[in-house]
């Protein structure tokens, strides 16, 4: 075993983990990303879906590369340390599916787990709303494991298996620095395949980083994650389960952190009304993340830690990431995701029909019983 796995298993890697993704949270905001909002996976995923004409809301419409860092700061840390391992076959289609409700979850609330404890990070008060929901739907989760329920497991892949991710990362690094455009419909308006947001528009793709600050500190958080297994589903998990409090630590430095930094550079408001890109709808913030959580929990990862599992060469986990990218057009094109003006008209239904999906997956997949 390494020296320095002593560090990273412990609650130190976790703690500084945390730490390093408050922070560069809030530089991102001050670079230019959406404030609340410097580094949430969900809301990322559904501007990379905009952007690749997935769905049509024109204000959420950017490949973000903090994705594509994610995946990459996950693959040169398991590369270094020689943890790449390309595995696959433990429930992919249930993993997408997953991807999917979760996507709808978060995209109800108004962010991921990541962008909930970002959210109070940055004075958001709703957001101890969706945080409630998430134990609520993690605490679900963890009921089911302790009935059994698990989704298999994996085997070790072809190393073509543990490549897809990071190529598709530097693919979409590629399509954001070309921005192809194959001509002009008969108004003039670009007709893709790539799809960005007018800095001069309104709505969250118009706010974004400098594309090498943003994918240069994903990449970084990417790399810490993957050493320390940050994940901040699996921290409220472990402490269900097992008492494990180590990661928790890590998500209690991560808000910390974040608040430190903006305070520093003035970006903190502590309030409930007028919150950046969030809503006052008490119920469908916990409900959407009852949903959030629960999903997340069978799938066995926040969908940061799910990026971060892909990085490393998890086909299973990448299964999952693509569910979340295209549950996040799904939510646009089916008026599921809600706006600060409140819960979309269809949002209550897809958070319902969401559980029930996700409570028969609880329910009826088991662990096989050794012979």
């Amino acid at each position: 075993m390494s020296n320095t796995q002593p560090f990273w298993g412990s609650a130190k890697g976790a703690i500084l983990t945390g730490a390093v993704l408050g922070v560069v949270a809030a530089l991102l905001v001050k670079l230019g990303n959406p404030p609340n909002m410097g580094m949430c996976v969900a809301c990322f995923s559904r501007d990379t879906a905009g952007a690749l004409g997935f769905h049509r809301a024109a204000p959420v419409q950017y490949i973000r590369p903090e994705l594509a860092g994610l995946v990459l700061g996950s693959l040169l840390a398991a590369l270094a340390f020689k943890e790449f391992k390309p595995r696959t076959g433990s429930a992919a289609l249930l993993r997408f599916v997953l991807g999917l409700f979760a996507a709808i979850g978060t995209l109800v609330f108004l962010g991921c787990p990541w962008r909930a404890f970002l959210r109070l990070g940055g004075g958001d008060a709703n957001a101890l709303f969706g945080i409630l929901g998430l134990v609520i739907g993690i605490a679900a989760g963890a009921g089911f494991m302790k009935m059994g329920y698990g989704l298999g497991r994996s085997k070790p892949a072809p190393a073509a298996h543990g490549w897809v991710m990071p190529a598709l990362a530097v693919a979409a690094i590629a399509l954001l620095l070309w921005n192809p455009q194959f001509g002009l419909d008969a108004n003039k308006n670009p007709t893709g395949p790539i799809f960005t947001t007018p800095l001069d528009a309104k709505g969250p793709g118009a706010m974004r980083a400098p594309w090498y600050y943003a994918l240069g500190l994903a990449a970084l958080v990417g790399f810490l994650a993957q050493r320390s297994r940050f994940c901040t589903v699996g921290a409220f998990r472990n402490l269900i389960l097992i008492r494990d409090l180590h990661l928790f630590w890590g998500v209690v430095a991560l808000v910390a952190a974040n608040v430190g930094m903006n305070l520093a550079l003035g970006q903190f408001k502590w309030g409930f009304e007028g919150q950046p890109i969030a809503h006052t709808q008490t119920l469908w913030n916990i409900l959407g993340m009852v949903l959030a959580g629960l999903a997340f929990t069978l799938a066995v990862g926040c969908p940061g830690r799910q990026f971060i599992l892909a990085g490393e060469g998890d086909s299973d986990a990448a299964v999952f990431c693509l569910g979340l990218l295209a549950g996040t057009a799904l939510a646009h094109n089916l008026s599921m995701a809600s706006t600060p003006a409140g819960v979309g008209a269809f949002g209550p239904a897809g958070v319902i029909v969401g559980l029930v999906v996700c409570l028969i997956v609880g329910l009826t997949m088991r662990e096989p019983q050794e012979a």
